[in-house]
């Protein structure tokens, strides 16, 4: 494996929607560095390869179901992990039920917003509740071993909002607040809480240029950088800064991961 630096080591983190897209690239760039990672995948037949691949890639991995919209789920993934491994240090919360394109008078509220502000707003917070204590925990132990870590993954489009997608933003901005009054909430615990809003080549992505080539040019033609993220490389890396110890005094943040597309902040 090529693990540049063990910055992780020992470390703890579950990473929901890990099966796949950003999640998967996060999974795999925390686990290059040192942390053994719990693939939270609501499906075992998309988490377990991952799992599988980033361990015969010499990291550490367990694919555990969770269905972020079941909080019986999410409690029965953090009292596995910590069963199993004894701490509970990162939780990246990255499940989310994927948009379609719509204009708010096409849109099926009641179908369409339920399953966004479910997996975006109601399981941001069901996640951070069961994890709490321990976050807690890792952050009394000495600087270099722990320090509790909440990452939430929101989206450029709960930032700026979307003419596209009118009831996507409201859910993801949802999260950027979660983040800031939770980061406020938990600072006297020690645990940091922030948010990236990335651009990657997800599957959802990729599927979606192949449909329409035109979107892949005009969103390329927008970015400074002129190209489209990697989800290892660019968001599991900055996932990796807010999860370590160079981050420990930066919260209730949103860090922007899409090539200079939005610049507003």
């Amino acid at each position: 494996m090529n693990r540049r630096g063990a910055s992780l080591a020992g470390r703890v983190a579950i990473v929901t929607g890990a099966g796949q897209g950003v999640g998967e690239g996060i999974a795999r760039r925390l686990a290059e560095h040192g942390a053994t990672v719990i693939v939270a995948a609501r499906r075992a037949e998309t988490g377990e390869p991952v799992a599988a691949s980033i361990r015969s890639d010499g990291g550490s991995a367990t694919c555990v179901e969770t269905d972020v919209t079941k909080g019986e789920s999410i409690a029965a993934c953090v009292t596995h992990t910590v069963a199993e491994f004894g701490r509970l240090d990162i939780v990246v919360h990255n499940a989310f039920t994927g948009a379609i394109p719509h204009r708010l008078e096409n849109a099926v509220l009641d179908k369409h917003w339920k399953g966004m502000s479910l997996t975006a707003g109601w399981a941001s917070l069901q996640c951070a509740r069961e994890a709490h204590p321990h976050l807690a925990a890792s952050s009394r132990r000495p600087r270099g071993e722990g320090g509790g870590r909440y990452v939430l993954i929101t989206s450029p489009s709960g930032v700026e909002g979307s003419a596209n997608i009118p009831l996507y933003s409201p859910a993801k901005a949802a999260q950027r607040a979660i983040a800031k009054s939770l980061a406020r909430e938990w600072g006297p615990d020690g645990i940091t809480v922030n948010c990236i809003a990335p651009v990657a080549a997800s599957p959802s992505l990729i599927t979606a240029f192949d449909r329409n080539p035109a979107l892949q040019q005009a969103i390329e033609a927008r970015t400074p950088l002129g190209r489209v993220g990697d989800i290892t490389d660019d968001i599991g890396s900055v996932a990796l800064f807010l999860a370590g110890d160079d981050s420990s005094y930066v919260t209730g943040q949103t860090i922007v991961c899409d090539g200079g597309s939005f610049l507003g902040l």
